[in-house]
């Protein structure tokens, strides 16, 4: 990370009229969330497409069940880092007006960010399968059934095998059309269709991430480092 990044980063922020961030794994591994890609990701160990895909859910609902469950009790001791904090001030500020995230931990909701677009849905919410009725995370981590129909409880995520939310698709979509600057942090840019919206815009776009990324060559500027030390720095210039 080179001091001349981040203040470029730090001058098309406080230039721009209308920011989208966008974030992915990266954001919150620093917060202790595995990630699903790298060596020490949630994948190395699990096939996804035997936990985390329809085919789970209605085949082998204890797997489901427990995979979920692990990750929920997880994230009950997570903490949003600096970097969610920085983001959820420059909302406030009125610099940022969209943050469209592929993450389902709520980190930004709960560092102050409101204006969250959850691309991949929400594990933090649960609700049925079947009939869409909402319940609490300790029926689901407890193996209850719906309370309405009997059906399977399930977090809010897209699994494997699912549609995307699409008024939180739509909407990121819309911000990002007519953004005049795109951040995208912490992804591989690898899933699609999130992996399109950066090149869905016509104003500068941003990448923020600790490893390089095959696609940086599209940005208008690249900056290697660790979400949260980037942002600290870049905060304290704008």
């Amino acid at each position: 990370m080179e001091k001349g990044q981040t203040k470029k980063l730090a001058e098309l922020i406080k230039s721009s009229s209308h920011t989208v961030i966008l974030t992915g794994a990266g954001m919150s591994t620093e917060s202790g969330v595995p990630d699903f890609r790298s060596k020490e990701g949630w994948w190395k160990e699990i096939d996804p497409r035997t936990v985390a895909s329809v085919e789970a859910l209605e085949d082998n609902y204890p797997l489901f069940r427990e995979f979920y469950s692990t990750r929920l009790k997880a994230l009950q001791t997570v903490q949003p880092h600096e970097g969610h904090k920085i983001i959820a001030k420059w909302e406030k500020n009125g610099l940022v007006q969209c943050v469209a995230t592929q993450n389902v931990d709520g980190l930004h909701q709960k560092a102050g960010s409101i204006a969250v677009k959850e691309l991949h849905g929400s594990i933090r919410k649960i609700r049925c399968n079947q009939c869409g009725n909402e319940a609490a995370k300790e029926q689901f981590i407890t193996g209850e059934s719906c309370n309405a129909c009997r059906g399977k409880l399930r977090p809010s995520v897209v699994l494997f095998g699912e549609l995307l939310p699409q008024i939180a698709w739509q909407s990121a979509f819309q911000h990002i059309q007519k953004a005049d600057l795109v951040i995208v942090i912490g992804t591989s840019l690898e899933v699609y269709p999130v992996s399109e919206l950066p090149a869905m815009t016509n104003g500068k776009t941003v990448l923020i991430n600790k490893d390089p990324v095959w696609t940086a060559h599209h940005f208008f500027l690249t900056i290697e480092g660790n979400a949260k030390e980037v942002l600290h720095a870049v905060d304290e210039l704008v």
